[in-house]
């Protein structure tokens, strides 16, 4: 098992309900791919770096899990096409 971390801005134009609905829904699809969650940092609403589709303010999310290497690229391939994802990324963390 491989320790990666997915992280994930969610639109700040949704309820808090809605939002948390978002990152259950990525945390049982890291479940549904034999992955097992084993932190949930929520950093809060911080500005982007640059607008992105209209927004200037998203909310953080980092979730850390582990999973074997097939995983992250099914996991990807379903967060990419969910609803209210503004950016994610999915990085193997090291070994220490």
């Amino acid at each position: 098992m491989n320790k990666y971390e997915l992280a994930v801005v969610v639109s700040a134009k949704i309820e808090d309900d809605e939002r948390a609905a978002v990152v259950d829904k990525c945390k049982a699809l890291i479940e549904r791919f034999g992955g097992t969650v084993t932190n949930v940092d929520d950093w809060g609403k911080k500005r982007l770096a640059y607008e992105v589709q209209k927004m200037k303010d998203a909310f953080y999310y980092f979730i850390q899990f582990e999973a074997e290497a097939t995983a992250p690229v099914e996991i990807e391939n379903r967060v990419r096409i969910m609803d209210n994802v503004v950016r994610f990324l999915i990085v193997k963390q090291d070994e220490v």
